[in-house]
């Protein structure tokens, strides 16, 4: 469940164009949420590799519970690319300042991707509630 919230959570910060057209006030949140947001977006990238390599590491749930498990890869990569999507800039300042062919190739994934950034926030926002669901059908 802690897994589909956060993706939910993420998801809202990276679609502020949704999040603003419900609500006219979510305007003022999202200027608070703005100098810290390439923070969030590393923490989410981490949590996103770090739910990948778990999915990975645990695919025997593959043959008992495959459902959850590829909504829990699923949700994983859209949150490890929708939080290096919104911390590219702190990213790129720590892990690839020193690496010019890991940087250019990072800034061209980024460029790929950047169009991509409000779909991939929408889904992220219906496999985050997918998971919430999941894990009550699944797990009681």
């Amino acid at each position: 469940m802690t897994w589909g919230i956060t993706l939910i959570l993420l998801s809202i910060i990276a679609v502020p164009s949704l999040l603003l057209s419900k609500k006219p006030n979510a305007k003022e949140l999202l200027e608070k949420i703005e100098p810290y947001q390439g923070w969030i977006g590393l923490i989410f990238c981490v949590w996103g590799v770090w739910g990948i390599i778990s999915a990975v590491l645990n695919i025997g749930w593959l043959t008992t519970f495959p459902i959850w498990w590829v909504t829990l890869l699923a949700g994983n990569i859209i949150e490890a690319v929708l939080g290096f999507m919104l911390g590219f800039g702190l990213i790129n300042k720590f892990f690839l300042s020193k690496n010019e062919a890991a940087k250019e190739k990072a800034n061209s994934l980024r460029e790929k991707l950047a169009p991509k950034q409000g779909k991939l926030g929408i889904l992220g926002i219906i496999v985050g509630c997918w998971m919430i669901v999941a894990s009550f059908l699944f797990f009681g």
